[in-house]
């Protein structure tokens, strides 16, 4: 067992919000990237597969390294990991871009890349690992609005951040927004706690859901075939999105359309960032509730459903400004929620112990995923167009459902069944 559990505590809402907090201050280190590739294309002569490179690294590094971060978490204890992880990532992640905004070569750039990417790991493994904690009654609630936060809140940023671009050049925007970020966040830092012992859900709550009450060690969950499959259909859906937030830029001006003014003057390219960058972030409370009330799998069938009907859409009706906008917000409203359903299921499945360094673990098929992001490019150059890498994205979306329905459900449905069958064996 995890433990003994008292009542959800007070004070855990004020916690929650923190690590929203923290969330949007990194959130711009992803999803504001591709406002800086075209003028690092433009300054260096750097080609653009080259510089994606660059955000491959920092995906893979924000991603891979989190196990370690989530272990120190749980090992240092709710008092200390969650200050310590936070505080040491700001300072990274502001070196990082003060690196990025300095480099005068790709070698340095890919370093800023990891530098960046390590402490933003760390930070999101310490925000997502505290929400599976505190909220185990409302664990996709919890977590789809704290990772909300890194899907959301570049959508303060985008703008801000493309004019000073514009206004000053883009080593000033990585200058002025790094050292902000990392500002705000020591000072959060040293207000973020854990819960003080295992939080248990009330009687009757998430009865929808398939919930261990046993916890184990990432080293038992590399064991389990359910691990497995849910690191399978998280790169599966992943390399899609990120595909779309990496290439969004490109994607618009090639077709034409991203310096064409379709809202208060405002451009299809930044009107369209905005716009996906709150659906991001919305889709991931919304799925994370409605896996609460549902149960974790129906919801995934329904949300990686809908993410393949919009990449379709992208690909034959995106061609002009308005469609590209609603066309691309549909695909960020319905990858975005991964990062709420599968942290959810993986502490549902594996308890909540270990969740900090178990869901990190899980987080690390992003950083696989992001490898697959240069082949879009591959794609795109051998077809003459994009519209065959939104096919093979929508197809790619197609097959996690059926994962999602036919193997990840009754996999987790029999694991609650040998949990009860262990369980009433031991009370006899």
């Amino acid at each position: 067992m995890s433990g003994t559990a008292s009542a959800p505590p007070t004070g855990r809402w004020l916690q929650l919000w923190l690590g929203v907090l923290s969330m949007a201050l990194i959130a711009n280190l992803q999803y504001a990237w591709t406002l800086f590739v075209e003028p690092m294309h433009v300054a260096h002569a750097w080609s653009l597969g080259d510089i994606q490179w660059a955000f491959s690294i920092f995906i893979a590094t924000e991603t891979w390294l989190t196990p370690v971060a989530g272990t120190l978490v749980d090992r240092l204890g709710p008092r200390r990991g969650p200050p310590l992880a936070i505080a040491t990532g700001a300072v990274l992640v502001g070196a990082g871009w003060l690196i990025n905004a300095v480099a005068d070569s790709l070698t340095l750039l890919y370093i800023g890349a990891a530098v960046s990417g390590t402490g933003a790991g760390a930070i999101y493994a310490t925000c997502v690992g505290n929400a599976v904690k505190w909220f185990p009654d409302r664990r996709g609630l919890a977590v789809g609005l704290t990772a909300a936060g890194f899907g959301a809140g570049a959508a303060l940023t985008v703008i801000p951040i493309r004019m000073t671009i514009t206004s000053f050049g883009y080593e000033s925007a990585f200058l002025w927004f790094g050292v902000g970020q990392a500002v705000v966040l020591v000072a959060i830092a040293s207000l973020l706690r854990g819960p003080p012992q295992p939080v248990a859900a009330p009687p009757g709550a998430a009865a929808q859901l398939v919930q261990s009450t046993v916890s184990v060690s990432s080293g038992v969950m590399v064991r389990s075939p359910i691990f497995w499959i849910l690191y399978l259909m998280f790169v599966a859906v992943s390399a899609s999105g990120l595909m779309a937030t990496a290439q969004l830029g490109p994607i618009a001006k090639d077709y034409g359309i991203a310096n064409s003014a379709i809202f208060l003057g405002a451009s299809t390219l930044s009107v369209a960032l905005v716009v996906d960058n709150v659906l991001n972030g919305a889709a991931r409370p919304f799925f994370g509730a409605l896996s609460d009330r549902i149960g974790r799998e129906k919801t995934m069938a329904l949300a990686f459903t809908l993410g393949a009907l919009s990449y379709w859409l992208l690909a034959v009706a995106g061609q002009r400004p308005w469609a590209f906008v609603i066309c691309a917000g549909l695909i960020f409203f319905t990858w975005g929620e991964i990062f709420s359903l599968f942290p959810s299921t993986c502490t549902d499945t594996f308890g909540p112990k270990y969740a900090t360094a178990n869901a990190s673990l899980l987080y690390t098929a992003k950083g696989t995923s992001a490898f697959l992001v240069p082949l879009a490019n591959v794609l795109k150059t051998a077809t003459g167009g994009w519209e065959a890498v939104f096919l093979v994205a929508a197809v790619t979306n197609a097959c996690v459902v059926l994962l999602a329905l036919f193997v990840l459900r009754p996999l987790r449905a029999n694991q609650l069944r040998r949990m009860k069958l262990a369980a009433a064996t031991a009370s006899h």
